[in-house]
């Protein structure tokens, strides 16, 4: 019988999940990775096995509504596609971690509880991350759960980095900056001395680009710092969140538009970044495409504020020798990166426009001062790896 082990991303519509396989005592590999999509509107399940081969793509019944109901559908299609086989262990993606959780842990009921008091702190994601956890407990209480905090890689950076510049009397109850994208980071982290040897172990930038965006600053394959602070919402535009602002905004919804903290949460979360700007997507695909100027200004604005942040790492870092892209956009989007890349000339990035458009690894020039990498991220074999570490099982291989 082969043994079977899960790493789980939920999201508020989605269920991104990794079936990693055990045969014969080996190493674990890899045997099918997919989402449960339109949670709750359309669901939807897709899944494929290592290889690329469609194993799942159909429709689900209109009762996956919730993050329950799909674990129960994809248990359902687990269990059709590998019946009696063992499941091991559970990973999970957790958004924040806070003060107390720096470093993965095995789940229990009290850790789930500390957790859910961090929901304020990351509303759109903890909640939906929770829930996929609990969901397994009652399910499969007899399963352990290991808990993945994107904020761990970032712990260990300097007092006066995580510091934010409130009255000490309110930032001992945990107000600090963060970092989060951390599993995504620590993962390019690990695979650079492979990639590009010739800067692991120096100043690198790294940008993860998509619908959640950040940049991170590594020295010797540490973060030294980051663009998103206590909360998911600071730092770069991204698809529905405004990134950095004026705290005085804040304040001028609540004290002169009179809107609510729930309001005030949605706009923030759900309502700003590319989708406010262009009032048309929050998909950076769509806004390339489209001609209308809010969009253009979208991009524009997208691409101003990921070359600032850059300038200001680079700062910190004091000099650099290497810009990294990751993610959806920054994976996927040689025009986003070739528009950074320029912008970030000054440094000493010169962009091989040709690597960049055919998608190839290294995409600067071999003159280049500061090169410039494409490098794919895989926040679930990172996962994957803390499982197997605190569960004791083998390491598995991607």
């Amino acid at each position: 019988m082969d043994d079977h082990a899960l790493v789980l991303n939920a999201g508020s519509s989605s269920l991104k999940f990794c079936v990693f396989q055990r045969p014969n005592e080996k190493d674990w590999r890899i045997a099918a990775r997919g989402q449960i999509e339109g949670i709750g509107i359309a669901p939807r399940l897709s899944v494929k096995d290592a290889q690329g081969v469609v194993l799942a793509d159909n429709n689900l019944d209109a009762g996956v509504t919730d993050g329950h109901a799909a674990i129960d559908a994809l248990a359902s299609w687990l269990r059709s596609k590998w019946h009696g086989a063992r499941v091991l262990g559970v990973g999970h993606r957790i958004v924040h971690g806070g003060v107390r959780y720096s470093q993965p842990v095995i789940m229990t009921r009290q850790i789930l509880s500390d957790l859910h008091e961090l929901i304020p702190l990351a509303p759109l994601h903890q909640p939906y991350n929770l829930a996929a956890i609990d969901a397994v407990l009652e399910r499969l209480p007899d399963v352990p759960q290991v808990a993945c905090f994107d904020t761990g890689f970032h712990s260990g950076h300097s007092e006066v980095a995580e510091l934010i510049p409130l009255p000490r009397s309110i930032c001992k109850s945990g107000l600090r900056r963060y970092g989060f994208h951390g599993l995504s980071y620590e993962y390019i982290a690990s695979i650079l001395p492979e990639v590009a040897p010739e800067v692991a172990k120096g100043k690198v930038i790294i940008a993860h680009l998509g619908s959640g965006a950040s940049l991170c600053a590594l020295r010797d394959g540490k973060s030294v710092d980051s663009s998103l602070g206590f909360t998911a919402l600071d730092g770069l535009c991204m698809g529905t969140r405004p990134g950095a602002l004026d705290p005085g905004v804040v304040l001028y919804l609540f004290q002169s538009l009179g809107l609510t903290a729930k309001e005030v949460e949605k706009m923030l979360y759900s309502q700003s970044g590319l989708l406010g700007i262009s009032g048309i997507s929050n998909d950076m695909r769509d806004l390339l495409s489209r001609r209308e100027p809010e969009a253009r200004l979208a991009v524009d604005y997208f691409v101003y504020r990921a070359a600032k942040e850059i300038g200001a790492l680079a700062a910190v870092l004091s000099g650099i020798d290497a810009l990294i892209f990751t993610a959806g956009i920054g994976e996927n989007s040689s025009e986003v990166r070739r528009r950074i890349c320029e912008a970030s000339s000054w440094l000493g990035v010169d962009l091989d426009t040709k690597a960049n458009a055919n998608g190839e690894s290294r995409i600067s020039t071999a003159q280049s001062k500061v090169s410039a990498w494409v490098v794919p991220t895989n926040e679930e074999l990172m996962i994957a790896r803390h499982t197997w570490s605190l569960l004791g099982l083998m390491k598995p291989v991607s």
